[in-house]
């Protein structure tokens, strides 16, 4: 296969083509409609008084007349799935391009509180989340946002087999997300599946058997009018019976119709990807489970919400006047609607919100795998239980540009620290980012920036971003030390991965130089494993009295009075420092 930029650029083109094609037949189409408008017109006057033609014209007139118009919306509908999937491909380009800033962030979905989320630029603009997402459902990019952040070490190796597998399913992928940006959902499902699983019903059982009574009545009296056995004051006193018992429960099926229509669209644009995970063969574990789940019932999933899509569509033509006035009248079409609602709610709520699940699984999956297809010189993590909790070379962040980047090999024990110092701007920061997002992208199935990365899945832990909360009275030191506690309690129960930057800013050099070398003591005795970024080089003393401390650094040159850097971990401590050069470089001093 090309590389990702070449298929997307092609594939833009082959697509671009069969738009100009779609569009062409469609104005043809229109041509031919109001040809056959006109002909019958003529036709209709050259026949004039002879009705017996008349009708014949009008009868076949009315067949092509209608068959166009549905020709023309399938046609229609195939050129939006199409001008969809351009888009599609535009936005791969740009992404490839660097170009990803207009996408959303999912800053929603920072929480000061979790694990990491909020000090590996997880989410935000410029943010990983930013960079990869590619949902078209809001529970597909809920579903993403959970996967990014459940720090779940388990099924590795069956992660990674599903996002292989999707990642090749280029076509389908892209099919599944064209469908889903054709219909606009506003409401989230979950607020639909709790309405649907607490609904109680508020019509009579009886009154469904009532309506095909009452609708059999009239058919009949309709034919028995026509004949002239009854007079038409017969049919009009039932067609006042009719609009006063749809005005009797009009209180309730208005209450029902609320509800429902607030749900409508989304069953619209679910049925369909239903259909597409229906027939599409996988091979994976994860994904067959989930295809699984979906074919559970007496029928397919995506016939059972394709029927209630019907159901609410037809209980949505209450607003046209004719249905309202003729089909109540004479049908109870009201009501009607109303009990299929109820009917498909008692048969099916057991099983929506599984349903939600398996679209969300699959579109937050597509996204995966939509990473991995364009990162193809990414290497799955190896799966290893020796002494190294991750072993890599050239292992770099994956936001930087490749041609700017500077990789490292980083390769780290279990129960050991990495003390790491070194100026500022030299690159501590992004490493500790870089270490932090390729644990979290193992966790997740996914490929990571490198050349080789062998790794004993563990969970992470941050503190690199502490803040303090004028809302809840804390300072800046009272936050960080809440954090460290909650580090420390986490610890006692579980392996993680631990990484801190800077410990204790919050506090004078003497007071923190005593507290973080009693609590990087404290990990150390733990077994735990991780990284330490620090400006406090006093803290490298450690490394004499404990085997499982190493220190190394990043280090920054002045040449020509300029400041260089090379990004590179080096073993050691760092000599070098830069803030007095950059207030001086800088006029601040």
């Amino acid at each position: 296969m090309n590389n990702p930029l070449t298929f997307y650029k092609n594939r833009k083109t082959e697509l671009e083509k069969e738009a100009v094609k779609l569009k062409k037949r469609l104005t043809n189409l229109a041509v031919f409609r109001a040809s056959v408008f006109i002909g019958t017109a003529f036709l209709i006057y050259l026949s004039f008084g002879k009705y017996l033609d008349v009708f014949i014209i009008l009868f076949l007139s009315v067949l092509l007349f209608s068959f166009l118009v549905i020709k023309y919306l399938n046609i229609k509908k195939e050129k939006a799935i199409v001008d969809a999937k351009i888009e599609i491909n535009k936005t791969e380009i740009k992404v490839l391009k660097r170009d990803f800033h207009h996408l959303e962030t999912g800053s929603e979905f920072v929480k000061p509180l979790h694990y990491y989320s909020n000090d590996i630029d997880l989410f935000g603009v410029g943010s990983f989340f930013q960079y990869i997402n590619r949902t078209t459902t809001n529970n597909g990019k809920i579903a993403l946002a959970k996967v990014l952040t459940e720090n779940n070490t388990d099924d590795i190796l069956e992660k990674q087999n599903a996002i292989k597998e999707l990642s090749k399913k280029v076509d389908w992928r892209q099919h599944f997300s064209a469908l889903a940006s054709l219909v606009t959902v506003k409401n989230k499902t979950n607020f639909i599946t709790k309405w649907i699983l607490n609904y109680k019903p508020v019509l009579p059982k009886y009154l469904a058997k009532v309506q095909i009574g009452f609708s059999l009545i009239s058919l009949l009296l309709i034919g028995l009018v026509s004949f002239g056995v009854f007079s038409f004051t017969y049919l009009t006193i039932l067609f006042f019976i009719g609009l006063f018992s749809t005005v009797k429960f009009i209180k309730k099926t208005n209450l029902l119709y609320t509800e429902t229509d607030k749900a409508r669209e989304t069953f619209k644009q679910y049925h369909q990807l239903l259909k597409e995970i229906e027939a599409e063969k996988f091979i994976s574990k994860n994904l067959l489970e989930k295809q699984e789940v979906i074919q559970s019932e007496n029928k397919k999933a995506s016939l059972i919400f394709k029927e209630f899509s019907k159901i609410l569509d037809a209980f949505d033509n209450r607003n046209n006047i004719i249905i309202a006035v003729l089909g109540n009248g004479l049908f109870l079409w009201e009501i009607a609607n109303a009990c299929r609602v109820e009917k498909w709610i008692f048969n099916y709520k057991h099983t929506v919100e599984k349903w939600f699940e398996v679209v969300a699984y699959f579109d937050a999956q597509n996204s995966l795998a939509n990473f991995k297809f364009n990162h193809s010189k990414f290497v799955f993590p190896e799966l290893s239980s020796e002494k190294e909790i991750i072993q890599s070379t050239n292992l770099g962040h994956p936001l930087l540009d490749a041609k700017k980047r500077i990789d490292n090999d980083f390769t780290i024990n279990d129960a050991h620290f990495f003390i790491v110092t070194g100026a500022n701007m030299a690159g501590k920061s992004t490493f500790l980012r870089t270490v932090s997002l390729s644990i979290v992208m193992a966790n997740c199935g996914l490929p990571v920036c490198a050349e080789s990365f062998q790794y004993q899945p563990i969970k992470l832990i941050t503190s690199m971003r502490t803040t303090d909360s004028l809302t809840e009275d804390e300072s800046y030191f009272y936050s960080e030390l809440k954090r460290l506690k909650f580090i420390v309690d986490e610890i006692k129960n579980e392996d993680y991965f631990i990484i801190l930057d800077e410990i204790l800013k919050g506090t004078n050099s003497k007071d923190k130089a005593i507290g973080s070398k009693k609590f990087v003591e404290k990990l150390t005795k733990s077994k735990s494993t991780g990284i330490i970024a620090t400006h406090d080089v006093s803290l490298c003393a450690l490394e004499k009295e404990f085997s499982e401390i190493e220190n190394y650094y990043f280090d920054a040159e002045i040449s020509n009075n300029e400041l260089h850097f090379d990004y590179t971990l080096k073993t050691g401590v760092c000599k070098n420092m830069n803030a007095s050069f950059l207030l001086k470089k800088m006029n601040i001093v």
